[in-house]
């Protein structure tokens, strides 16, 4: 018993001792610490002279940190983490930006202060990681994408405007309409778990289209805007757009596919000649309440479904 207890507190231990380096928030050592050693040395120095002499003019305090990694935990909960203890910022101004570098998780972060996140909005941020980082880190110029990434920041924080990533350095993507939704930023297990929610429900639905004769079709426009929208949040935006351009032609080719076959011909008939149909085990009625309904058969008589009168309609003569 003793033996199993010791165990249990010796792996408590190390579990918390995990936790606490996954957590550790490094010293302040300038402008730039440059933990994970990507940066060149004239670069550090480049960059904490341009981001001093910004918070002379304006007051605003900007940070660039590099880790190596992040042991398992969210770059959001990281960066918020250390934006806390570090205090960027002035106070009652709120006006702190950290930039955070990831190199062997791949993941960065662009963390807002309260007091500057109207002029860089979300939407903004994301587009200068999209635009004018990812780029130069895919290519492996962590010089290049870190001083494009200030450079970008120090362009909304000065000028107000959103910087024009087509003639930047950092080449990035052509704006569009769609530039100004941000790419999913959340970790995979989370991704997954959303996933499971939101194509299980928009899944099921589209299944019983296909399936169902009539309402169908009905079922094919009013899931395209779900289609549409709901994925950005796994897969993103282009994702979404090459989900829905599949639904838009796979749904509509299934049920012509389908519409040959004999148990969907059958289907067809019985919801036409009796108002019902069973189709997998699962019962549909063609009326104004139709609906779907577990079970095999339906009973042969008529009865009322429930509802009631107001005194409404109209009377005639002759």
């Amino acid at each position: 018993m003793k033996t199993a207890l010791r165990s249990a507190l010796f792996a408590a231990i190390i579990l918390a001792t995990s936790i606490a380096a996954a957590t550790n928030v490094p010293y302040l050592t300038g402008r730039v610490t440059d933990n994970a050693e990507i940066l060149s040395a004239s670069m550090r120095k480049t960059l904490s002279d341009r981001l001093r002499a910004h918070e002379d003019r304006t007051g605003n305090q900007i940070a660039v940190l590099t880790v190596p990694s992040l042991e398992g935990e969210s770059i959001e909960g990281y960066a918020e983490a250390v934006f806390k203890e570090w205090k960027l910022g002035q106070k009652g101004k709120d006006n702190g930006i950290l930039f955070v570098v990831a190199p062997k998780d791949r993941r960065m972060r662009i963390e807002v202060g309260y007091g500057l996140e109207g002029t860089l909005p979300d939407s903004l941020a994301g587009s200068i990681i999209r635009n004018a980082i990812t780029p130069k880190f895919k290519a492996g110029d962590y010089d290049g994408g870190a001083e494009a990434g200030v450079s970008a920041i120090l362009i909304v924080l000065e000028s107000g405007k959103a910087p024009d990533f087509g003639n930047s350095a950092g080449g990035g993507e052509k704006s569009s309409f769609l530039s100004g939704i941000q790419e999913p930023d959340m970790p995979l297990t989370e991704r997954i778990l959303f996933g499971a929610f939101i194509f299980g429900i928009i899944g099921l639905f589209t299944v019983i289209g296909i399936l169902t004769p009539g309402v169908g079709w009905f079922l094919y426009f009013f899931l395209i805007p779900f289609w549409a929208m709901f994925p950005i949040v796994v897969v993103g935006t282009s994702g979404a757009l090459t989900l829905l351009i599949t639904y838009l032609i796979v749904y509509p080719v299934a049920k012509l596919l389908l519409r040959n076959t004999a148990w969907y011909t059958k289907a067809a008939t019985d919801l036409r000649t009796k108002g019902h149909a069973s189709i997998g085990g699962f019962s549909i009625s063609s009326g104004g309440s139709g609906g779907w309904s577990s079970g095999g058969s339906s009973s042969s008589g008529f009865s009322g479904g429930g509802g009631s009168s107001g005194g409404g309609g109209a009377s005639g003569s002759w």
